[in-house]
This record gives structure tokens, C-alpha cells and sequence, in this order.
């Protein structure tokens, strides 16, 4: 009787724990924003969060600009990266970039190979290798890292980055609560700020709490003080269909 209690136990806590691990990640969602430069319409974001039948993440971004600027400036952006879950840490296993830029393009493969901690680099013709470290993540992964943590209650003040062939970090910092007024309605948000060493370059995110703080607002200023801004004009996911 006491082995089947113990057993009973054991598997409860193991259960526990897989739940435990699941609450980390972010409800699954289909988000899109519409992008102002310097208050000007120029684009549209596309970004669509899902588990895959292999049972692997992935997360995916498309940006393009549209309207008149589409004829002067045609730019189309591609993200995706795909990642898996082990002990409520995000691992990531396989980024891509693709932008397209009239006759410029840039094709980046990031592959991670957690056995041989290896990282595998390949921007357009050139490949390079980097060691794995523990909690580094790509350069889209960190933004759905960014939503677990604050649901937990972690405000984040760094994350490890695999970034253009380097590890970088990206260092935040939480300077309010603000409530910030949408097209989808009004959201209290935690506005986080994150900021590049010895850089002009400047990012802000507002993070909607009942949206488990997916960022419905981001403005950046770019090193020539341009400012790019994406705010949230429709959503699937956390209770919300705005196409209905």
C-alpha cells in the first residue's frame, strides 16, 4: 500500500511539473500591426505563434511595406524561429531570416546544435560556428521570452542573443505602467525599454498584463533618431477575435 501511494506521488509531481513548464509559455495567438515611420503609414506586421505536429514551437514574423511606399521602397522581412521546451527553459533550435530589398537580399540560418554545443551561422554565402551557453536564445525567441517571464513575475534585465554572428546582450529596464489606448481598446501595459551599449539606438515595448503581456505597442530610434513604430490593430488568441 505504501508502494502505491509513493508511486501515486511520484506521478503527480511529474504531472505538476509538466504543467508547471506548460504556464511558461504564452497562449498561442495570431497577432498583426500596422508600421509608422516617423508617424507616417508605411507597413504592415504579421506574427503568428504556434506548436508544430512534431511537437517543436514556432513563432514567425512577416513585416512588408505597403501602399506608396511599397512602390519607392519595396522591403519584405521573414522570421521565423523554431524551438522546443526542456526543464521551462526555451531552447532554440533552428532561426531564419529572409529580407528582401529590391536587388539586396539578406538570407540568414542560424542552427543549434545543443550536443555538440554548436551554433551554426550562415548569412548568405558564409558560414561560421559559435559555442552554445546556457539560456541564449535567437533574436526572435527573446520576444515571446520576454511575455513567460513577466507572466512569472520576472521583470527581465538581460538576454543572451546569437546576433549577426556574435553573442550579444540585450539589457532592459522596467520604467512604468502605463495605460495605453488602441485600436483594439485600452490596455494597462508595463513599458519596458531596451537599450544598446554605447548606441543611439533605442527600443520600447508596452506590454499588455491581459494579453499575458504581449507587446501591443513598440516604437524604435534608430541610430540616424528615425523612429519606427508598431501598434496592435488586430488579434486571435487570449479571448480576442477582432475579426468577428
Amino acid at each position: 500500500m505504501l508502494v502505491k501511494k509513493y508511486l501515486f506521488l511520484l506521478y503527480l509531481l511529474g504531472n505538476l511539473n509538466i504543467c508547471l513548464a506548460l504556464d511558461t509559455v504564452p497562449d498561442f495567438f495570431e497577432v498583426d500591426y500596422t508600421l509608422y515611420r516617423d508617424g507616417a503609414k508605411v507597413g504592415l506586421m504579421e506574427r503568428r505563434f504556434l506548436k508544430q505536429d512534431d511537437g517543436t514551437y514556432n513563432f514567425r514574423s512577416e513585416s512588408k511595406t505597403t501602399g506608396l511606399i511599397a512602390l519607392l521602397k519595396k522591403i519584405h522581412i521573414v522570421e521565423s524561429s523554431t524551438w522546443n521546451l526542456d526543464d521551462s527553459t526555451f531552447k532554440p533550435l533552428y532561426y531564419t531570416y529572409q529580407h528582401t530589398k529590391g536587388k539586396r537580399n539578406r538570407d540568414v540560418e542560424i542552427s543549434f546544435n545543443w550536443e555538440k554545443k554548436q551554433i551554426i551561422n550562415r548569412v548568405n554565402d558564409s558560414t561560421w560556428y559559435m559555442q552554445t551557453q546556457p539560456g541564449i536564445l535567437d533574436k526572435l525567441l527573446y520576444q515571446l521570452t520576454i511575455m513567460s517571464d513577466l507572466k512569472s513575475g520576472k521583470v527581465p534585465e538581460s538576454y543572451t542573443i546569437a546576433d549577426g554572428g556574435k553573442i550579444k546582450q540585450y539589457q532592459f529596464e522596467h520604467l512604468s505602467d502605463e495605460l495605453l489606448n488602441t485600436p483594439l481598446g485600452e490596455f494597462k501595459t508595463m513599458k519596458l525599454a531596451r537599450y544598446k551599449p554605447n548606441s543611439k539606438q533605442q527600443t520600447f515595448l508596452w506590454c499588455a498584463y491581459n494579453l499575458d503581456f504581449l507587446p501591443v505597442k513598440v516604437t524604435n530610434i534608430e541610430k540616424d533618431e528615425k523612429l519606427t513604430t508598431a501598434i496592435i490593430h488586430s488579434l486571435k488568441g487570449f479571448g480576442i477575435n477582432s475579426e468577428e
